[in-house]
């Protein structure tokens, strides 16, 4: 099916973007130039799209590819309806995400066009994103900070792509920060006291097991806490347990037990710091590939990894009076190793408490992403 438009290109719909090569290779396109980019997994990509994805469960969604006379793909969109999502939210809110579009405003304008056409025939009446399925695999535009790579599982694009949305009539929503934490210094001593009083309350701190049937087991009390911690975020809904399941296999590997402390009070998890290496640096070098051949370039690479993510630190409401996230801060921190900065992402802007937590630290705001809707 074409969707003719009056641009420089057409507008093709994708029957199943997971097999679809044209799809997946929109992104050299875009960033051919850029020396900040980090090639995603195709793989990755492609298994999100795949109808065995648990989110066609209860979701389904639309691709769209922009083509131009030389049957060159030049961009790409998903629009996606999560109807565990407009439950919860009691309104018909439509997504839309993958999107990567050469510098040309129209060609923009006519993916934007195509996803919100088809939300209008699904009933939406509220278009949002850029949300990839879920928050949980990407969402945001990177709109102040282009000056570095992004840092693991974090997005980035264009400078140009929040000026194309708000040109076709959208509008920011939301606003979220990537705060920077040199780890030369040592913190501040109220961390330490902090540590000292959780543990006289009884809390005790270890790192995470990420071997055999112990791993699993972790992964179910990590799955538990996040479901009681987070269930009221902001456009987003609790993960099935197979879809946290299979991240977290997908993660086993790369996870540092020594920059993942757990907090646990008579045997039972509490909370967490949940921190990765950045493996970008090593990701970097595979072009979006882990063939053999990427597979050695990534593990020569991954070496050279000197810096880390913050992706959460979690606490149960009725534990946090001991002290706990400040605890969990100064464990990570203690046992840091040759780790020499780290990325605390993302947090949204009317996260006052966490802001808090995380400026405390001494951590500085590096970069700035927004969220965008518009009325259908």
């Amino acid at each position: 099916m074409v969707i003719n438009s009056q641009t420089s290109a057409t507008i093709e719909v994708v029957p199943n973007p997971s097999q679809s090569e044209q799809f997946l290779n929109v992104p050299w396109r875009v960033y051919k130039d850029d020396p900040n980019w980090v090639p995603p997994l195709k793989s990755e990509v492609a298994d999100q799209l795949s109808p065995d994805n648990a989110f066609f469960n209860y979701g389904k969604t639309q691709q769209f590819l922009a083509i131009n006379s030389d049957k060159e793909a030049v961009g790409r969109i998903v629009a996606a309806v999560d109807q565990r999502l407009i439950d919860k939210e009691g309104q018909n809110v439509g997504l839309f995400g993958f999107f990567e579009c050469i510098e040309d405003q129209n060609i923009a304008f006519a993916l934007f066009d195509a996803a919100a056409n088809w939300l209008r025939e699904q009933g939406m009446t509220l278009m949002r994103g850029p949300i990839d399925l879920t928050t949980h695999n990407g969402c945001l535009w990177l709109v102040d900070g282009f000056h570095s790579p992004p840092q693991i599982m974090i997005p980035y694009n264009p400078p140009y792509y929040e000026s194309f949305f708000l040109a076709w009539g959208g509008e920011a929503v939301k606003e979220a920060y990537a705060y920077e934490l040199p780890l030369q210094d040592q913190l501040d001593e109220k961390f330490a006291k902090a540590h000292r009083i959780a543990t006289r309350s009884g809390i005790t701190f270890r790192p995470l097991n990420t071997k055999g049937e112990a791993f699993e087991q972790e992964v179910n009390s990590l799955y538990e806490l996040f479901d009681r911690c987070f269930e009221d975020s902001w456009s987003s809904t609790p993960r099935t347990k197979e879809e946290f399941m299979k991240q977290a296999r997908s993660l086993q590997s790369l996870v540092d037990p020594d920059i993942f402390p757990i907090a646990e009070h008579n045997g039972e998890m509490v909370g967490f710091f949940m921190a990765l290496p950045d493996y970008n640096i090593a990701l970097k070098k595979v072009n979006g590939k882990l063939n053999w051949w990427g597979i050695l370039k990534f593990l020569w690479y991954r070496r050279q990894i000197k810096q880390g993510r913050v992706l959460v630190i979690c606490c149960l409401p009725e534990y946090r009076r001991k002290m706990i996230p400040l605890a969990l801060i100064y464990k990570a921190f203690e046992n840091r190793k040759f780790y020499e900065k780290a990325e605390l992402s993302w947090v949204y802007a009317d996260n006052l408490p966490s802001r808090r937590l995380i400026e405390e630290t001494g951590a500085t705001i590096e970069k700035t992403y927004r969220m965008y809707e518009k009325q259908l």
